[in-house]
């Protein structure tokens, strides 16, 4: 019994240690009074700018989530637009501090200079083609051009499925979002790649006429599009982690910006760490104790996240699929808070 209370003790005091020591980002972060986070070049649902010039989406409200578990205010937040060539030197270089940027998770990136967090969308890779070119999926398109961005996985998509199934696929590249979905829709190539999401997203937005096109997958694989920051700042990584693993657990945990206040009366031990009703969590990351309270209250959980800005509450209506929560079939895995 002696040995497990001074176990107990090294624990706790090497977790203390480790509470104290705050990273140089933060430390960057808090001096410069906001966050400074990587953005589309436009993709609504995602990330773009409202005709008022407020940045929008999914990716966005990422990015407002740990600026709330900082700075207790949704709005310290700088969103600098990139392209798919420019973000994770930015990432890397310190121009910006977290990249949510519909970035996919793969092991090249990751070994080189960079860390992902939690994924916040799982998604398959996708081809948008004229409904008037009568083809459905993927077999159908030998000798198609595709319009593909530069600096994306859809490079290399685009070479497997041409090697694969021997279609002999003409990427035709372009170095940013805009020259890509711009030479789409002017006839300059047969097919537009990207994620299924942002297809949507293109198709509902961009187009002259939603129903004049049509969305199939190019492969049987899903990818985690996943937040990053660079090497090397534990504390910085945690941070964001945990700032996003609050809009997943809130939602588990039935917490809404609605009923937030109301919650803190709870008797579940779970949901009292959580609100930071039972201090340390906090503490733990270097932040309030309160801190995941404060991004619900401001941005809500996950699953209203999703709403605004993707789902039903959306121009884009698109279904949540493998973004519900595991206790729903889906792939988001909330951890815990303790």
């Amino acid at each position: 019994m002696k040995n497990w209370k001074i176990g107990l003790a090294t624990l706790a005091a090497a977790l203390s240690a480790t509470a104290a020591y705050a990273g140089p980002t933060l430390d960057k972060v808090k001096e410069r009074g906001r966050i400074v986070c990587g953005a589309s070049q436009g993709t609504v649902g995602f990330g773009s700018p409202d005709d008022k010039g407020y940045w929008t989406g999914l990716d966005v409200e990422t990015c407002r989530a740990v600026a709330v578990a900082i700075f207790g205010d949704k709005d310290k937040v700088e969103f600098v637009p990139l392209s798919g060539q420019q973000r994770i030197p930015a990432l890397q270089t310190g121009e910006i501090d977290i990249l949510p940027r519909t970035l996919t998770w793969t092991l090249q990136r990751d070994a080189n200079g960079i860390n992902f967090t939690t994924p916040t969308y799982y998604e398959f890779t996708g081809f948008m083609v004229a409904k008037s070119s009568g083809v459905t999926k993927v077999e159908e398109m030998t000798g198609a051009s595709v319009c593909v961005q530069t600096g994306s996985t859809t490079e290399v998509v685009v070479n497997d499925v041409s090697t694969k199934l021997n279609l002999q696929l003409n990427p035709v590249v372009f170095d940013n979002v805009a020259a890509t979905r711009q030479a789409f829709f002017s006839g300059r190539c047969d097919a537009l790649i990207t994620d299924a999401a942002a297809l949507a997203s293109v198709r509902a937005t961009q187009s002259d006429n939603p129903d004049d096109y049509v969305i199939f997958p190019a492969t049987k694989y899903m990818d985690a599009l996943t937040p990053a920051v660079r090497h090397g700042d534990d504390n910085w990584m945690d941070i964001v982690n945990w700032s996003i693993q609050a809009l997943l657990n809130a939602e588990l945990y039935g917490i809404t910006q609605a009923n937030i206040d109301e919650m803190m009366n709870s008797d579940d031990p779970r949901v009292k760490r959580f609100l930071g009703v039972e201090p340390g969590n906090g503490k733990a990351l270097g932040l309030d104790d309160k801190f995941a309270y404060n991004i619900v209250k401001q941005l809500g959980n996950y699953g209203e996240m999703f709403d605004r800005n993707l789902g039903a509450g959306s121009a884009l209506k698109i279904e949540r699929g493998p973004n519900r929560l595991f206790s729903d079939g889906g792939l988001m895995f909330p951890m815990a808070f303790q």
